[in-house]
């Protein structure tokens, strides 16, 4: 799959997602085998304005390259304005959301609203193209709703804007994140296309991301919640993608370690305070189905200190040696992920 200068042969691709994918999160898949990365969503608006919390999401470390920056809005002049803030940040490629399904976007006319007016959203493409040096590429859906699905349409409008490549999640705005993907949609558009088309949508595992290369025909494809405590995924996917066999599961000790890293890192970008916040929303899906979880747990949202977080997490590594002694540790497996709708974050 060729963007620019990048060249990379079926990628497995972090997806951007609002409050997940900072740079500690987007460092820690990049090690894991991420082949490209991309920054949470970031408002036009909030960048034309200047706002501290949204600058910040711009900074990028040569570690994740190639790494890209994703932006939404619902007009061209905040997203030309925007375009070009981003740009000095020096991502490898810019991409555009047109597809984020909740109110907080679609309900102010960007991201997958931008479905209903496909000549607004081929304006605002092709005016950020031509407004930066750098590739750009767009991230959709296949329709507003099952009455209106016009991936086809929006694909060649957006071909004609000088997208460079388009990531394709395949449920509808009205779908949220219900129900399954549509790979024979994102397989038909992959068919038409003549720019890479990046297949988004379901993939919790290795064997998901391998079906879904197989199923559309797409250069990429792209992970969002599946890689959520488990960015191993990456490397996983890969492997299987390589060489056709599974790779060795990741075990609790790997997990507790990628914790353990990933609060690091939280900490280091953020400070001990933000860092800490922000890590409680990840323990359960890393731990999620060892023994005794929720206790740990417990422990760890209580706790303010991340030196002090570590030593709890290494505790309770050497606990876990003991439940596998006794045969209660279960296999990875068994409780990869969390499908539920639960789970459901914006992007």
């Amino acid at each position: 799959m060729k963007i620019g200068s990048i060249d990379i042969d079926r990628p497995v691709i972090l997806a951007p997602m609002e409050d997940v994918t900072d740079r500690a999160f987007r460092q820690l898949c990049k090690r894991c085998g991420a082949d490209i990365v991309y920054t949470e969503f970031i408002s036009a608006e909030a960048l034309r304005r200047g706002v501290e919390k949204t600058m910040r999401k711009l900074a990028v470390d040569e570690i994740e390259r190639p790494v890209a920056v994703q932006i939404f809005g619902s007009t061209v002049e905040s997203m030309i304005e925007a375009a070009a803030v981003a740009e000095t940040y020096s991502p490898d490629f810019l991409d555009i959301n047109f597809g984020c399904p909740t109110k907080k976007v679609a309900g102010k006319g960007a991201g997958a609203a931008l479905l209903r007016e496909p000549e607004k959203m081929q304006a605002i493409a092709e005016a950020v193209v031509k407004s930066v040096g750098i590739p750009v590429t767009a991230k959709t859906r296949i329709g507003w709703d099952h009455d209106s699905i016009n991936i086809i349409e929006v694909l060649h409008r957006l071909e004609d804007a000088g997208i460079r490549a388009l990531a394709i999640h395949g449920r509808t705005r009205s779908d949220m994140y219900k129900g399954k993907a549509d790979r024979e949609r994102i397989a038909e558009a992959k068919r038409q296309a003549s720019i890479p088309v990046i297949a988004n949508g379901d993939i919790w595992s290795a064997e998901d991301a391998v079906a879904m290369f197989d199923q559309t025909g797409a250069d990429g494809v792209m992970i969002g919640r599946g890689s959520i405590g488990n960015p191993f995924i990456f490397s996983q996917a890969k492997h299987l993608i390589r060489t056709g066999t599974p790779a060795p599961p990741p075990g609790f000790r790997e997990r507790i370690h990628a914790a353990i890293e990933h609060l690091k890192l939280s900490v280091q970008y953020k400070g001990e305070k933000y860092g800490n916040l922000e890590m409680r929303r990840h323990y359960a899906t890393y731990l999620k189905g060892l023994p005794k979880v929720s206790l740990v747990r417990n422990k760890l949202v209580r706790e303010d200190g991340w030196e002090q977080i570590v030593e709890i997490l290494l505790a309770y590594e050497v606990e876990c040696e003991g439940y596998a002694k006794e045969g209660r540790i279960k296999e990875y497996a068994e409780y990869l992920n969390d499908h539920s709708g639960k789970l459901v974050l914006n992007y």
